[in-house]
């Protein structure tokens, strides 16, 4: 079991904050113009030069990389928390499903009414799975999510398979009328709406908005999540391992994170263009983005969030930049309260009922807002950590999980000392 001293919590924190920060990166595009731009740069936003450059760089870099490390964050943080309650005395299952249980209430709140690409919701959910592993051994941890990661690849593989041949069966001058009519429905399910759709409801009211989101809402919690419930699940496995292993908390050799960071980028990156390939040649067939989809999650992804965490140690390791290093450790432990303040800030610029820039930018000039954002999380994070002793949502998800008021305020120093 690791033994976490202050300093290495730091290392996690700093960690989670660079996490936070990074989901930015990709949810930026869901929130300034039509959602399925994220997956599909001809879609909206721009698909030559700079824009189609932009997103496949971001495909490359940080597509489910940021939300990956998040995630193993997450898996990492359970194992944390409920040793901490059986330290205590408490129950580490009474705690952990408490903490489940409200954080699945606020991520319905801000899946509802702020923003339907939440991510709360599923964690609660895969979160409340999940605990039955938190003793696991690591060969145990690191199994299952392999296995896990397997299977999400073998699913996406014959769903893949079965389309493909459904649409090859309906091609035929004689196919028969059931298989064409089959063919036509499944066809229509993959077809995403026109963008204007949602361009006239977020470039409206707060209630047209309500009711462009909503029909969406109800396709990720029901469609959506459940299809990324196997890889989250796995990635929270290998968080809980790498935590005990004392990846995350900088235990590891200099040489160790160097090596990983280093032979990660160089290997999976280039092996993402591919995939980048396979999908422009295809223009972005909802079908093949399915595979690679399932491709780069299950197979590059999980070597490069181990590469950019590894980047991350080596900076806190170094010593370097030590009020940098202090602003993202401040942004990781308020990494709830910044993350939904990520949502209200964009959704404030972007929709109607705020400054209304929704669908007014490309996919580059987005990239403009994003370390404004960033900047003023990390400007603001430290100096309220420096008066309170937790985040205003983590203050909130404390209460409610343990059903007492925490003290918020930091006493004042004694002037005396």
């Amino acid at each position: 079991m690791t033994i976490v001293t202050a300093e290495r919590i730091n290392t996690l924190d700093a960690i989670r904050g660079a996490a936070v920060l990074g989901i930015l990166l990709m949810n930026i595009v869901d929130l300034a113009m039509p959602g399925y731009a994220y997956y599909d740069p001809y879609y909206y936003g721009g698909a030559e030069g700079v824009n189609f450059a932009t997103w496949a760089i971001n495909y490359a870099l940080f597509d489910g990389k940021m939300r990956g490390l998040f995630t193993m964050m997450f898996g990492a943080s359970t194992v944390l928390i409920a040793e901490r309650a059986l330290n205590s005395g408490d129950s580490p299952a009474r705690i952990h499903y408490a903490r489940m249980f409200w954080l699945l209430v606020f991520g319905m709140i801000h899946v509802w009414f702020i923003w339907y690409g939440d991510i709360l919701v599923l964690y609660a959910v895969a979160g409340m799975i999940a605990f039955i592993a938190w003793r696991w051994s690591v060969r145990t941890l690191i199994a299952t999510g392999v296995a896990l990661l397997a299977l999400k690849l073998m699913l996406a593989a014959w769903t893949y398979t079965g389309i493909k041949g459904l649409e090859e069966a309906a091609s035929q001058p004689d196919a028969p009328a059931a298989v064409v009519a089959q063919w036509q429905a499944v066809k229509e399910k993959m077809t995403f709406p026109a963008p204007q759709t949602q361009l006239d409801g977020y470039r409206g009211s707060y209630v047209d908005a309500f009711k462009t989101r909503a029909p969406i809402t109800m396709y990720i919690l029901t469609e959506a999540h459940p299809l990324a419930m196997t890889d989250t699940l796995a990635l929270i496995a290998f968080g809980m391992a790498l935590f005990r292993l004392g990846f995350f908390s900088g235990a590891w050799s200099r040489r160790t994170y160097q090596r990983i960071a280093l032979w990660g980028f160089a290997i999976c990156v280039p092996l993402h263009i591919p995939l980048i390939l396979w999908n422009d040649a295809d223009r972005f067939s909802p079908i093949t983005l399915h595979i690679t989809e399932a491709l780069h999650l299950s197979l590059l992804r999980p070597w490069l969030v181990l590469s950019h965490a590894s980047l991350i140690v080596l900076f806190m390791q170094s010593g370097a930049a030590r009020w940098l290093a202090d602003r993202l450790i401040a942004v990781g432990r308020m990494a709830f309260t910044n993350y939904i303040a990520m949502s209200v800030i964009c959704v404030l610029l972007f929709h109607g009922y705020g400054l209304g820039l929704y669908g007014e930018l490309e996919r580059w000039q987005c990239y403009l807002i994003v370390p404004l954002i960033c900047t003023a999380l990390l400007l603001w994070s430290k100096p309220w950590l420096e008066r309170h002793a937790y985040g205003p949502l983590e203050w909130l998800w404390r209460a409610l999980t343990r059903g007492q008021r925490p003290a918020l305020t930091r006493p004042a120093p004694d002037p005396t000392t």
